[in-house]
């Protein structure tokens, strides 16, 4: 497959599938002499940061001893 000509349905196909359904990441495509050689998906999944709570003031801290 060249990437002057046409590109090959099943190529079109496996890239379209790697991107569905992808929130956050990358899809790496790898050439080499113009052909296609290697597609990469690396997905990243996101969690969102939760508020940490301050200890309260009024209680002094336990002792270790």
């Amino acid at each position: 497959m060249s990437l002057k000509g046409r590109l090959d349905e099943q190529i079109i196909e496996k890239i379209t599938s790697l991107l569905e359904g992808l929130e956050f990441g990358t899809v790496q495509i790898t050439v080499h002499d113009s052909q296609i050689t290697q597609i990469e998906r690396l997905e990243k999944y996101r969690f969102p940061l939760q508020a940490k709570t301050k200890p309260s003031q009024s209680t002094p801290p336990k002792s270790r001893y």
